[in-house]
């Protein structure tokens, strides 16, 4: 384990799932950091190049969450580059090289093979993280609005997905950051074990006692309602895409990341339900 650096480490989307926890994270071993993102004091935005130079003035380092369907990777990687930045770390995802994981045209994929090409021919130290889907997504994030109303809709078929803990995300991304032996790595990220969303269900229903049920329905409708519920045409696909992979059944593979990234395995499902549950996030 090194000494963290006194320059700072850029952590963008600083205040999402991943970099928030990224974030204190690196305060807790006592580095220098710069949470940016287009609501914090170091305003950064990927469709405004001006943003860039002053996010990465000084950095020695920098955690990179792109923004889906947004093309700009690449430059502000080469930028990252030209301004002497040593390490980067990339959040990707799980089956991006991967034929079928995504549907064909799907753009928000071609621009992660993009920028995961950008990062390793940037000049600096890189490390790339390829996550399946965040357990954090039933507490935080898309699914939890459907399971307070009772019923999640998906079109994702019912076979089990080994969901990741983004607190395992985050440990990752600091130890890459800060520590040696990581660069030049890919790490695929899941958790230890596979449930199927009834299951996860039942475990948020027997840790809550609030009952929601699973409705498996075809991508076809469910991009339909999503553009009905007024996500443009091109959104709604990106994100159906982005299902393909658990609907297939390729979700439900048990990574190696995490242990060979930290030494220890990755944090269950049932624990993050339990450590979920006191906060209200089913029940609210």
């Amino acid at each position: 384990m090194t000494e963290p650096t006194q320059h700072p480490i850029l952590v963008l989307g600083g205040t999402g799932k991943t970099g928030s926890r990224v974030v204190d994270a690196l305060r807790a071993r006592g580095a220098a950091v710069r949470p940016a993102s287009r609501s914090t004091a170091h305003h950064f935005d990927w469709s405004d190049d001006s943003t860039w130079g002053p996010a990465l003035a000084g950095v020695s380092a920098v955690y990179l969450v792109p923004l889906d369907g947004v093309p700009t990777g690449p430059a502000f990687v080469r930028q990252a580059g030209a301004a002497g930045v040593e390490r980067i770390v990339l959040l990707s995802a799980r089956g991006v090289d991967t034929p079928g994981y995504f549907a064909a045209d799907d753009p928000a994929n071609q621009a992660r093979l993009e920028l995961e090409a950008a990062v390793r021919d940037s000049g600096a130290e890189w490390t790339i993280l390829r996550p399946g889907w965040f357990a954090q997504n039933f507490s935080e994030g898309f699914f939890r609005d459907d399971i307070r109303s009772g019923e999640l809709y998906l079109p994702a078929g019912t076979a089990p997905v080994s969901f990741v803990d983004t607190e395992d995300i985050a440990a990752v991304a600091v130890a890459a950051l800060l520590d040696p032996g990581h660069a030049g790595r890919t790490y695929e990220l899941s958790g230890p074990r596979a449930v199927t969303f009834d299951e996860a269900l039942a475990e948020i229903a027997a840790a809550t006692g609030h009952r929601a049920r699973y409705i498996p329905v075809e991508p076809a409708a469910y991009t339909a309602a999503l553009v009905d519920q007024g996500m443009s045409e091109l959104d709604a696909a990106i994100w159906t895409s982005a299902l393909n992979g658990i609907l297939r059944g390729l979700e439900a593979k048990v990574s190696d990341g995490i242990p060979r990234a930290l030494g220890r395995p990755g944090r269950d499902f049932t624990e993050f339900v339990r450590t979920a549950a006191p906060t209200g996030a089913w029940t609210a």
